[in-house]
Formats: structure tokens, C-alpha cells, sequence
């Protein structure tokens, strides 16, 4: 395999997956994922619980070493050269764990020179991101109180801090109220528009279809089917492809009659 150092080589693709294994004891959770990412995408991984999807991302940006295989971002061996690979990501897992006795402004600020980037330039834009992110008047709260959604807003500030050109977002829009949610998709649209990709991990096949240009499924460790949107949602929606390629069974209630009979 050519072995690539460099963010600019066109040829590359956003991200780039291959060979991922990784198993937890007896377990296979990731059984040899291979993917492509292009560069410019809204790319989609959607798959059923326990799928692993979580397991994949976390190879993919450097959080959990693979068993075997690797991943590349813009060419960039995510371990091989792990300081350049993380320059280039921006990273909201699920779950996200973050030091919880700091307000919201010292967060970014603690994040961002961190990153090596200067405290004026850290200042500039962690206000610019608390305010599009409606974080502003909570800025002196400390994230211990903050609530599920406000946490997921300031993950995604703290991955968007440094300039990324990847974003890798696990669930971004879960417990996120409605009107943050639609200005967490317009930054995300402009982020590809500009230039950037995001790969969006979700249970929501209709956000999925409204966000992404491509998509991939994952199944028992294994991407099953990938490429752009309507290649793999066909003639009907996403969620009823996706219930089909993994092998879901719809109405599946009929043995809970006792829940439709009337008190009597």
C-alpha cells in the first residue's frame, strides 16, 4: 500500500477505513470495515444498536486502537502520524465526557490552547461559538449544570474550536431542542459547503436523509451498503432500505393484542 504523509493530496478521500477489526473478548464488534469518505460529503453511518458504529468512529479518530487494519484522514495515518491526523478532526462522541468544573467559556478556552492555538484567537472564537450556539448567557455556568442538550452544543463547540476539515459526529442532535437543532444544521451545511466533510452517526433515518449526500449501513460489524444517498435508499425511503438490508422485521407487535383490548 502507498503510504501518503500529506493532507493535500486530492486523491484521498475525507476518511478512509480499511481492515477494521476489533474485538471486546469473544466478542467481534467490528469485523473488517472498509470505507471511503469523499471529500465535500454529508456522509451518514446508520446501523442497529450494538452495530458498531460507536466502535468504528472511535478507530477512525484515534480514540480506541483498531485490532487490526487502520484509518486515514486526508491521507494521514491516524497512527501513524496521530498529531497531524487530529489537527485535521473535529470530534463530539457520544457520551462525551468533559471536565465538568469548568464554566462553558473556560472549556473552549482550556480547548482551544490546547490545540496551540493563541489565547486571542481562542477568545474570538469561542464567543463567536457560544453565541451562534445560544450558549452566551449560560458562558459562567459551570458544564456540571449544564443540560443534555447545552452539553451536546458545547461538544460541538469544542470540536468545531480548532478549524477542523473533518467533523465525526456520534448522535449530534440527541436530546438537542428543536430550534438548536436547526441552527446546529445550518452550521453543519456550511461547514460542507465551505469545503469541509462530515461524517454523522444517527438512529434518526429521517434526519439522515435530509442532512446526507452519502451514506453507509452497518450491520454485526460489517458495512453492508454504502455510497451516495439515493444509490442506496433506492426507489423508497431510507429507514424501509435500511430495514430490508439488515434483515428487520416490521410489525412485530402482533403477539401485544392485550395492549389494544378495552377495560372492561
Amino acid at each position: 500500500m502507498t503510504q501518503h504523509t500529506t493532507a493535500g493530496d486530492p486523491a484521498e478521500p475525507a476518511m478512509w477505513l480499511y481492515g477494521l477489526c476489533k474485538s471486546f473478548g469473544s466478542t467481534r464488534a467490528v469485523d473488517n470495515v472498509e470505507l471511503k469518505v469523499p471529500r465535500g460529503s454529508f456522509f451518514g453511518l446508520v446501523g442497529p444498536n450494538g452495530a458498531g458504529k460507536t466502535t468504528s468512529l472511535s478507530m477512525a479518530v484515534g480514540l480506541l486502537r483498531p485490532d487490526s487494519g487502520g484509518a486515514r484522514i486526508f491521507g494521514v495515518d491516524v497512527w501513524q502520524n496521530p498529531q497531524v491526523a487530529k489537527t485535521l478532526i473535529g470530534v463530539l462522541p457520544d457520551g462525551l465526557s468533559i471536565p465538568e468544573r469548568l464554566t462553558g467559556r473556560e472549556l473552549l478556552n482550556y480547548m482551544g490552547l490546547l490545540r496551540g492555538l493563541d489565547a486571542v484567537t481562542v477568545a474570538e472564537r469561542a464567543h463567536e461559538l457560544l453565541g451562534v450556539l445560544e450558549l452566551l448567557e449560560a458562558e459562567r455556568t459551570l458544564v456540571i449544570d449544564y443540560s443534555a442538550g447545552m452539553r451536546k452544543k458545547i461538544g460541538l463547540a469544542m470540536a468545531l474550536l480548532h478549524a477542523p476539515k473533518l467533523l465525526v459526529l456520534d448522535e449530534p442532535f440527541e436530546a438537542v431542542d428543536p430550534v438548536s437543532a436547526s441552527t446546529i444544521r445550518t452550521i453543519l451545511q456550511r461547514f460542507v459547503a465551505s469545503g469541509g466533510a462530515v461524517v454523522l452517526s444517527s438512529h434518526v433515518m429521517a434526519l439522515v436523509e435530509q442532512l446526507c449526500t452519502d451514506v453507509a449501513v452497518i450491520t454485526k460489524g460489517r458495512v453492508v451498503a454504502a455510497g451516495p444517498l439515493a444509490e442506496v435508499r433506492g426507489e423508497g425511503t431510507l429507514e424501509e432500505a435500511f430495514v430490508h438490508i439488515v434483515g428487520g422485521r416490521t410489525g412485530g407487535a402482533e403477539g401485544l393484542s392485550w395492549l389494544a383490548s378495552s377495560p372492561e
